[in-house]
Formats: C-alpha cells, sequence, structure tokens
C-alpha cells in the first residue's frame, strides 16, 4: 500500500484506504475518494495532484494526498 502521492503521470490505481478523521474522510468522499474507485493521476507538481475520478477532475494538496492509499 503506498499514498497515491507515489503514483506516476497518467497512471490509473484503484484506491484501497482513506486515512484521517470522519470529516476528513467524509470530504474525500464527497470528491469521489472512495475506497475501490479507479483514480487517473492527470498532472503531479510538487506533491500537489490533479486526478481523475468518476470523469471528473480533483486538484489536490499533498497533505490531503497523502492520505489517500493504493
Amino acid at each position: 500500500m503506498k499514498p497515491i502521492t507515489e503514483a506516476q503521470f497518467g497512471q490509473t490505481v484503484k484506491i484501497v484506504r482513506v486515512a484521517g478523521d470522519v470529516k476528513f474522510r467524509q470530504h474525500l468522499a464527497d470528491l469521489g475518494c472512495v475506497i475501490n474507485a479507479e483514480v487517473t493521476v492527470v498532472n503531479q507538481l510538487d506533491g500537489d495532484l490533479i486526478l481523475k475520478i468518476q470523469g471528473s477532475r480533483v486538484a489536490l494538496g499533498q497533505a490531503l494526498a497523502k492520505e489517500i492509499y493504493f
């Protein structure tokens, strides 16, 4: 299991764990970051990510992205 910040540009991964407290996990769930969701790394810059999740693009800062594991 690795944080999604370690995924490569263009790589599609499946989320296996979302860490953090309840509010944090709910915020990520509202963005589509749920277990078994397929996520594609569209762009990565200094740890910040732009992900394609369920047909939408979502920008995540490094702190948020480090709590999502594939």
